[in-house]
């Protein structure tokens, strides 16, 4: 599998659906056509929109679209992306309210690195905004950036995430969605040593795999079945002439969705199909449930080669965070050094990616910490995706959240003396 050709093909394969779908609906929606009534001709035009939507989304990143506030002064504020420190394999973005004095929460909120955009995470980015000054990791594609900006892994993604706390400061509270949760706890304990004014006052880990084994699900169990080199053997390709990454090996977004889709594969199915049929009949809209969510869902990216098995490697299969085990640049990061630094676990009861028990795990790792700076949460009705968007992140999560960084917000520590390092 590890050949230009076969990930070529792979978006050859997408374009074409994407073709076929635009073809459908245009010969649909030929003129003449119009003059009687053609239920199989109605059935097709709906058919190809939702193809063509459908595989035009793979391709494409998603805006935020955030674009005005209405704060307390009742007029309606705009809101821009700042760009406040760009790296080869990610940014930290920032949501500027304009003309609104700077919120006195300050929050980074760390998106995953598996598979989809940080766009993800806009829901929970535009509940934020009201309260908090909000700054968002925003990862690239590993399919457009070129081979020499060098490798990166999981001990790469703890030091952008040690280099953006230094870059905001100390004042910060730190929210982390699923993948990074464990990598974060890391970053903290490695700032416990080398920096410890330059430590977030809070973490809030929501939904993260720090100790996969503590209730297994599909995922840990797939990641224990098969061997390191049966996944790099069958996952991992190098980018096509296409993209700028040409020659870089990577865990392509296109297999990453088919993994997604088969571990849900009857309910996205009829989801689909629903939706020819709502288009077939007039009562589907451009931005309807169905579209809002697959617009999202849909939107993969690449992940570096190295990211994804070391990963698989280091987190599920050899436990190193569980077992607090875990190294960066040969340097052992030892949970027990984090102290100061309040941890909050959030967990759904429906969760069968995180299950409730992997997350929570964080709190016992971090043994010199007062248990009066640890707490946790179960959410009873959510899954995955509720305990950071939906009605279950709205009614009860975030205002959790935010009374735990009021409670937490210290008063200002010593100015770190690396605030102004840069991202390499």
């Amino acid at each position: 599998m590890r050949y230009m050709a076969i990930y070529d093909l792979m978006e050859t394969a997408r374009n074409t659906n994407q073709w076929l779908g635009a073809t459908a609906k245009a010969m649909a929606g030929y003129p003449m056509f119009n003059c009687t009534h053609n239920p199989a001709l109605e059935w097709m035009g709906a058919w190809g929109e939702v193809t063509e939507r459908s595989f035009s989304r793979i391709a494409t990143k998603p805006d935020w679209n955030i674009t005005s506030l209405t704060c307390d002064d009742g007029r309606d504020h705009l809101v821009t992306v700042e760009t406040i420190c760009q790296a080869a394999f990610g940014d930290l973005i920032h949501f500027k309210v304009q003309n609104r004095k700077p919120a006195a929460r300050k929050v980074l909120l760390v998106a995953p690195m598996s598979g989809h955009y940080a766009t993800l995470l806009r829901s929970t980015v535009i509940s934020l905004i009201p309260d908090c000054e909000v700054y968002v990791t925003d990862w690239h594609n590993a399919r457009d950036i070129p081979v020499s900006a060098g490798k990166f892994d999981v001990e790469d993604y703890t030091l952008y995430i040690v280099d953006f706390m230094r870059r905001l400061g100390p004042e910060i509270h730190v929210i982390a969605v699923c993948q990074p949760v464990p990598l974060v706890l890391a970053a903290t304990a490695y700032l416990a040593e080398e920096d410890p004014t330059a430590q977030p006052h809070s973490l809030t880990l929501i939904g993260g795999p720090v100790d996969p084994d503590a209730t297994p699900t599909d995922v840990t169990d797939f990641g224990r079945r098969v061997t390191m080199g049966q996944l790099e053997e069958t996952m991992i390709q190098r980018v096509g002439f296409k993209f700028n990454g040409v020659g870089r090996k990577v865990y392509p977004g296109l297999l990453q969705l088919t993994s997604f889709i088969s571990m849900n594969a009857e309910r996205h199915q009829k989801a689909f199909s629903d939706q020819v049929m709502a288009v077939a009949k007039g009562e589907a809209s451009e931005h309807d449930a169905h579209n809002r969510f697959y617009d999202e869902y849909l939107a993969v990216m690449d992940m570096t080669a190295e990211f994804y098995l070391s990963t698989v490697q280091r987190i599920f299969k050899n436990r190193e965070i569980a077992e607090n085990r875990f190294s960066v640049n040969g340097k052992l990061v030892d949970f027990a050094n984090i102290t100061t630094v309040a941890i909050k676990t959030v967990e759904g009861a429906k969760d069968d990616i995180s299950a409730p028990g992997q997350c929570i795990a964080a709190l016992d790792l971090c043994t010199s910490l007062p248990e009066t700076m640890k707490a946790s949460h179960v959410e009873s009705e959510a899954g995955h995706y509720g305990i950071f968007a939906g009605k279950s992140w709205r009614n009860n999560i975030r205002p959790m959240v935010l009374d735990f960084i009021d409670a937490n917000s210290a008063p200002s520590r010593p100015e770190s003396t690396a605030n102004k390092t840069k991202v390499k």
